[in-house]
């Protein structure tokens, strides 16, 4: 039985599941161990990571009356063909460097249906989606590093004709840009081509250490020295909580900027907001060094002209150069102090610096149509993430963050002060709160 958000009407819904299965490449595929690169190996991208979609019934998703389930699980075998990397499992070198068995034992598949609409479901389909265990279940034995199944997914029929596809991948196979392969490639076997319009690319010695080995910067990215200190969404007191900003929000705290730092990108902007206010929320002591990292993908045209990664590469290719500054430094600062360190850290970000971290990392260990809404469905242990929302043609972007609830509380207060630091009558009501304890 799935419970709901404390803000939103109880939503009682059955999920039938039948029993997990093994889907394996529809055809022969090679039996063989490749090696990942060292920025697959690293740490940073040892676990599982859930990604969902949302689709209403409509003329795109099942235009022939097909089963979703059924066109899902075909299309997925004749994808594993070309990505038969994933139907594997993954191993150690004697130097803990990850490889993967190419042994075609498959991925987990499950088949569920719902008696629920997606109209029911409503806002709660924003993160954090608060039945994401109903939908994406956990199948014992499955959620491990190493020599457990690289990719699970579940589609859930839904009582309006709608589904829901959710996923869980190892992220040591692919980044965010990987995954989208994977589903491009997906979506056009449900639709009957014969093979991907991008074929995948593995060739993970592209962002092999440099030889000779020579590091020429400072990766603070690898220096936290108080992680386990850090809210853990296992903790009783830490919940969910998405923050919808408005861009009539997010253009009152530019505001708060001096007027050269007034036209810095959105990202840096919000970036440096959180970051300060996290700070602040967490009670930080003031001589404590905190740091934010942002992830920047190598395959941007600033980076490939020198790195030269395919266009079906799939593997992990980005690095996330770090913010630092001393606790009380940041918090006594205005705005612009964070926003400022947060774009000279973007700014290192080169070709130089991903050869460089490549040897850090080695030394710190379907048609399936349109979706309602797709992408990670909460926050994580020191991870968030941005996702445009359109509201009644308005667009904004929603934020999931985790906290204990204190510092959450502390955390509303504080993006409260930048909202209104420069227009005294706007008020924190018009910031849309999401919740899950």
């Amino acid at each position: 039985m799935a419970s709901p958000s404390s803000h939103i009407a109880a939503i009682s819904f059955q999920v039938k599941r039948c029993e997990p299965e093994l889907v394996v490449p529809a055809k022969p595929t090679p039996r063989e161990v490749k090696k990942l690169s060292e920025i697959d190996s690293q740490p940073a991208t040892r676990f599982q990571i859930p990604v969902i979609w949302f689709y209403k019934n409509s003329s795109n998703n099942n235009s022939d009356g097909r089963d979703p389930v059924k066109v899902i699980r075909e299309a997925l075998g004749q994808t594993l063909v070309y990505y038969y990397p994933l139907a594997g499992r993954l191993i150690e070198d004697d130097n803990k460097n990850l490889m993967v068995d190419c042994n075609g034992r498959g991925v987990v598949f499950i088949e569920a249906s719902a008696d629920v609409t997606l109209q029911q479901l409503g806002p709660t389909i924003q993160p954090p989606f608060p039945y994401l265990d109903e939908v994406l279940y956990n199948v014992p034995g499955s959620d491990g590093i190493l020599g457990c199944p690289l990719l699970l997914i579940q589609v859930t029929r839904l009582v309006c004709g709608g589904f829901i596809l959710a996923l869980r991948l190892n992220h040591a196979m692919c980044d965010a840009f990987g995954l989208c392969l994977f589903m491009n490639t997906l979506e056009e076997m449900a639709q009957g081509a014969q093979s991907p319009s991008v074929p995948p690319i593995w060739q993970r010695e592209l962002l092999g250490a440099r030889n000779p080995q020579r590091i020429t910067r400072i990766h603070h990215e690898y220096q936290l020295e108080n992680i386990e200190q850090q809210p853990n969404s296992d903790e009783a007191d830490v919940i969910q909580h998405s923050f919808t900003l408005s861009p009539n929000q997010i253009m009152e705290i530019r505001k708060c900027l001096p007027p050269h730092l007034r036209t810095c990108s959105r990202f840096e902007l919000i970036t440096a907001c959180l970051w300060r206010c996290r700070t602040l929320a967490l009670n930080v002591d003031p001589d404590e060094v905190v740091q934010i990292s942002c992830i920047v993908n190598a395959r941007g045209k600033n980076f490939n002209k020198d790195i030269h990664l395919p266009l079906g590469y799939y593997g992990n290719a980005f690095a996330f150069p770090a913010a630092v500054s001393k606790a009380g430094v940041l918090c006594k600062n205005p705005l612009g102090y964070a926003v400022e360190l947060v774009k000279k850290a973007k700014l290192e970000m080169n070709a130089e610096y991903i050869r460089c971290n490549k040897l850090q990392v080695r030394r710190n260990r379907s048609r399936l149509g349109y979706p309602e809404f797709g992408g990670p469905p909460m926050a994580f242990p020191l991870i968030t993430f941005y996702l445009k929302y359109n509201n009644r043609g308005e667009d904004g972007i929603v934020v999931p963050i985790l906290l204990p609830l204190l510092a959450m509380e502390r955390f509303q207060q504080e993006l409260k002060k930048l909202i209104e630091g420069s227009n005294k009558h706007e008020t924190m009501q018009r910031v849309k709160i999401t919740s899950m304890l």
